[in-house]
């Protein structure tokens, strides 16, 4: 059963090469890698070919102009072959395990929708820290928040369908697994860390800015939970951004 790895890209080409390569060396081999091209005007298109040229699981998209990670995601979705949906952007890197581990702990436990701990990481690949996952995430818990990392996350389209992200710029990601725990119960996760998330120092604080912004617009706009929901949710999304904390989860028998 094919996974179809969804990597979106917009001036890459410092980092693609490095995030090709940890898809290549997965232990799992039946995977293609699907890279939408977001209109770059560095070598990362070159890079993506040069890649393909050696391994046809790789295939290249381009659209025209800068449409926005979420159209460049879901243009790859669309593209897919694969019944399982796994994500990873182009700064980022898989463990060589990840998608066995992940498959297989699916497959165990008929999962629809998994996902797992990981690493930060910096700039030049030193850890940072490790984000780590023990509860199963509902609709009403991924709310209070979204604690699935999309280099993580994985769906399986037999039991959910292809499901496409919501066209915002931002926490499009995060709209997609709301989308998604419309249609199951919950996304349940594996603990171990099987990916490094990669951290640019110069933009945490910005981005942390910006996502509280577009967690809003998504709360009030895209999910129309109406203000008085909106900002109930979003406190507790402020409130986790402090304190950090975790329940110990509950995994169907497997």
């Amino acid at each position: 059963m094919i996974t179809s790895v969804i990597m979106p890209a917009y001036n890459s080409a410092a980092y693609i090469a490095a995030a090709i390569a940890s898809v290549v060396a997965q232990s799992e081999p039946d995977w293609e890698l699907i890279v939408s091209d977001d209109g770059s005007r560095d070598d990362t298109v070159a890079i993506v070919q040069q890649a393909a040229a050696s391994d046809p699981r790789i295939r290249l998209l381009t659209g025209a102009g800068n449409r926005g990670p979420a159209q460049a995601r879901n243009a790859a979705i669309a593209a897919a072959r694969g019944r399982y949906i796994a994500f990873l952007d182009s700064d980022d890197l898989w463990k060589p395990d990840k998608l066995a581990r992940q498959l297989a702990f699916m497959q165990a436990r008929d999962i629809a929708f998994s996902f797992t701990s990981y690493d930060r990481i910096d700039a030049e690949g030193h850890v940072i820290d490790t984000h780590l996952v023990h509860r199963p995430a509902t609709y009403d818990s991924l709310l209070k928040s979204c604690v699935i990392g999309c280099l993580t996350a994985i769906y399986d389209t037999q039991k959910l369908g292809k499901v496409m992200m919501p066209d915002i710029r931002k926490r499009q990601d995060f709209g997609l697994w709301l989308r998604l725990l419309k249609r199951v119960e919950a996304a349940y996760p594996l603990e171990e860390s099987l990916a490094l998330y990669r951290v640019h120092a110069n933009s945490v604080s910005a981005n942390k800015l910006s996502a509280a912004r577009y967690t809003w617009a998504l709360y009030h706009d895209v999910e129309k939970l109406g203000l008085v929901r909106s900002a109930w949710y979003f406190v507790h999304y402020a409130a986790h951004g402090v304190f950090n904390t975790y329940v110990r989860p509950r995994l169907p028998p497997g």
